[in-house]
């Protein structure tokens, strides 16, 4: 696989009309990333553990190996940003 090709299989994207209903953060095997309200919020901060990084010319995320994405219901009463 080419680099790019490997990049493109750890893009993340979720369905528009769930990202009202979640909110989002990184793992990686040694780190747990903060939620956020917004899947781009978590992208752009994924790099400070290491999760990550948003591709300065295609503005696509690419997950470093290892890096998963949760999920988890909102918390009721939580407005999204």
């Amino acid at each position: 696989l080419t680099a790019y090709s490997q990049a493109l299989r750890n893009t993340f994207r979720v369905p528009a009309l769930s990202r009202r209903m979640f909110r989002y953060r990184f793992v990686t095997p040694h780190r747990i990333g903060k939620w956020y309200p917004e899947l781009r919020l978590a992208q752009r901060f994924a790099a400070a553990i290491g999760a990550g990084f948003l591709d300065p010319l295609s503005g696509r995320f690419v997950a470093y190996k290892g890096t998963r994405l949760e999920t988890a219901p909102r918390p009721e009463g939580q407005r999204a940003a």
